[in-house]
């Protein structure tokens, strides 16, 4: 894309150190006026630590934060508003009873939109820029994911932001969404905006971004121009090494059927029907809110069927828990890690420990040295980084906390394994690695379930896809038909 830049903001020889790591160590980045740059890395790279010391969340170590020219030690949070420097999280903090309009003025200071009026008016006004027809006097929490980003957006804008962060902004919205969020990042750009964009899906990067910087363990690697470089090039620069294949080749699997799914009703969805082969991994694929996950929740027993029937190996069960599946080999690793999958103030050892007490105890007593030696079985084939297993999980990155997630429910021993987006929020290193342990895992026999919302994984990763579109099957497609245009259709009812 390329273009003639002037710089805004300069972050040099930025440290950040943390009792026993160092966060940031030396690391100098500059920014150029009406660009869209990236910052890719692993988790825990320092990608978090280095737009907290732009917002003014943290105060480095040691280095100088230049903006527009003029230097400063660091940036306090108000401070950096009030140079147009905004953020717009992944995990967005909004008011949520509140209307668009309240979100977008909330805090001003210019006293200026103070009546109802005039904010309905502006809030219009900031919204048809982005060619939205958001009602400005919606409230936050009766709004799609996209239209709270949005909200974000026009926020930015009505505090005459300069520069704005995006962390992960495609996370939780469908393909569709993603094509008009681009529209907006384009339009931004053009409006003099610099955009400072940070996500794990790579090819994304090659749609709308000028340059590409990366970090890795807290270090600067490089710069390039997105025109100038590759996706292998820029997972080489995040991990250190090259990945043979972004999508690990399996073996087929066998013609055994372990699991049938048939006519199941509930939970909002109606008359499912599918089989699942032993060795298989089934793509679901479908837009956000389609059922995909509430079909899930039925089989894993923690949500109540109305009707339909559930076979393992030709025997009907009827799971009326998550431990009644548990009990019959059914494992779910849910899309939600931090409130579902794992107890983030408890240590790793506990997490992998709490879904096997029975065979890790004797007579309710626990046996130390078990459980010791298979949690630190699971760290090891898990390659989960943490200083021991007493670390408690909310210090983790997000891919290590996903691991755990995976390790607690494989510690179980389940035949059927339910992977509900298993790489949403993962750098690339360890999605490669648990792409492979999935493989693995169907090698010795186990079966995977896949729910994702990331078309390049489900059509890498799958060898069937069933379609969810509003509650129901839309189709079922081999690996020989995949085709993303057929699966988009689908999921959209077209």
């Amino acid at each position: 894309m390329g273009g003639f830049f002037t710089e805004i903001l300069a972050l040099k020889n930025i440290t950040k150190d943390y009792p026993g790591v160092k966060a940031l160590d030396n690391v100098s980045i500059s920014f150029e006026k009406g660009e869209v740059h990236a910052l890719v890395g692993e988790n825990g790279a320092g990608k978090s630590t280095f737009i907290k010391t732009i917002s003014g969340a943290i105060k480095p170590t040691s280095g100088t934060v230049v903006m527009e020219g003029k230097e400063y030690s660091h940036l306090e949070p108000s401070q950096a508003i009030d140079l147009g420097i905004a953020v717009v999280y992944q995990e967005m903090i909004q008011l949520e009873a509140r209307t668009v309009a309240d979100n977008i003025f909330a805090g001003a200071r210019d006293g200026l939109i103070v009546d109802d009026k005039t904010r309905y008016n502006k809030t219009k006004e900031l919204l048809a820029k982005f060619n939205s027809n958001i009602d400005p006097n919606t409230l936050i929490r009766d709004l799609s994911m996209a239209n709270r980003q949005i909200v974000e957006l026009a926020k930015a804008i009505a505090k005459n932001a300069k520069l704005i962060i995006m962390d992960e902004p495609t996370a939780s919205i469908t393909v569709a969404e993603q094509q008009n969020l681009y529209k907006l990042v384009k339009q931004l750009k053009n409006d003099g905006v610099t955009i400072i964009y940070i996500s794990h899906r790579l090819e994304e990067l090659f749609e709308i971004c000028d340059r590409v910087s990366v970090l890795r363990d807290g270090q600067y690697v490089t710069t390039v121009n997105i025109d100038e470089t590759s996706k292998d090039d820029l997972i080489k620069h995040m991990v250190g090494r090259e990945l043979s294949e972004t999508y690990p080749q399996k073996k087929p699997a066998t013609d055994e059927v372990i699991l049938e799914v048939e006519h199941l009703t509930g939970n909002g969805v109606e008359d499912i029907s599918f089989n699942l082969h032993r060795g298989e991994i089934l793509g679901f694929a479908g837009l956000v809110g389609a059922g995909r996950t509430e079909i899930m929740q039925m089989i894993y027993g923690a949500v109540p069927k109305t009707s339909g029937t559930i076979k393992k190996y030709g025997v009907e069960i009827d799971p009326h828990s998550p431990k009644e599946a548990m009990h019959e080999g059914i494992g779910l690793i849910p899309e939600d890690r931090k409130y579902q999958g794992c107890f983030l103030d408890k240590s790793i050892i506990w997490n992998i420990s709490i879904s096997n007490l029975k065979t890790l105890s004797r007579k309710y007593v626990m046996n130390n040295s078990k459980e010791v030696e298979v949690a630190e079985s699971y760290k090891e084939k898990m390659r989960i980084k943490a200083p021991n297993l007493r670390q408690k999980v909310g210090g983790l990155s997000g891919g290590n906390q996903q691991k755990v997630v995976i390790a607690k429910v494989l510690a179980a021993n389940p035949d059927i394994l339910i992977f509900d987006e298993p790489t949403r929020g993962i750098d690339v290193g360890a999605r490669h690695e648990i792409y492979t342990l999935m493989n693995e895992l169907t090698e010795i026999g186990k079966s995977i379930i896949m729910v994702s919302s990331d078309m390049e994984e489900l059509l890498g990763m799958s060898e069937r896809i069933i379609v969810i579109h509003e509650g129901k099957v839309a189709g079922e497609i081999s690996k020989s038909e995949f085709d993303q245009e057929t699966i988009l259709k689908k999921a959209s009812g077209l």
